[in-house]
């Protein structure tokens, strides 16, 4: 039993070593006076979310990978979008143990990484409202004369002395 144990230990730490390279990436040499070829972007990326619960106006929160530090966020946002952090507090959720189909117990690979980006005095961010709020009483009256104006258009179409309604005048 311990050589399985070994061997799938080994084949974890391989398999971690691979996705930990599929981060880092490879550029070609640049020599001096050589044509600028060569456009780099971040290795991370950061995804702004709505908080679930009740913050202040000036934290902000992310979802980043498990591989960007606290220094890296706060770089991120820096030296990219220019805007200024004070601090950055982060957190990784808790996967609960799960089942297979063979009744096995696995934990699942930690996917993100939660960050809260607190601003810099004197700067506030207010999630945006990406859907319309319910329709008000003025817009159902709108509505409304714009459904019986409609009716009396169609009503006039109707009676329009024997031409088919195809045929439009």
């Amino acid at each position: 039993m311990s050589k399985s144990g070994t061997v799938q230990s080994v084949h974890i730490k391989i398999h971690e070593e691979l996705l930990d390279a599929r981060v880092i990436r490879r550029y070609a040499r640049f020599l001096p006076g050589g044509p600028q070829r060569r456009v780099f972007f971040p290795d991370f990326y950061l995804k702004m979310v709505k908080p679930q619960r009740e913050h202040p106006p000036n934290v902000v929160v992310f979802h980043c990978p498990v591989q960007m530090t606290k220094f890296d966020v706060k770089n991120y946002l820096e030296k990219i979008y220019n805007v200024p952090v004070e601090r950055v507090n982060t957190s990784i959720p808790f996967n609960p143990i799960v089942r297979d189909h063979q009744n096995r117990r696995w934990m699942p690979r930690d996917e993100f990484k939660v960050a809260f980006v607190t601003l810099a005095d004197g700067q506030t961010f207010e999630f945006p409202e990406l859907f319309a709020p319910p329709a008000s009483e003025d817009d159902d009256e709108v509505i409304d004369s714009l459904k019986e104006k409609e009716k009396k258009e169609t009503q006039a179409l109707a009676s329009r002395g024997g031409l088919p309604s195809w045929f439009g005048i």
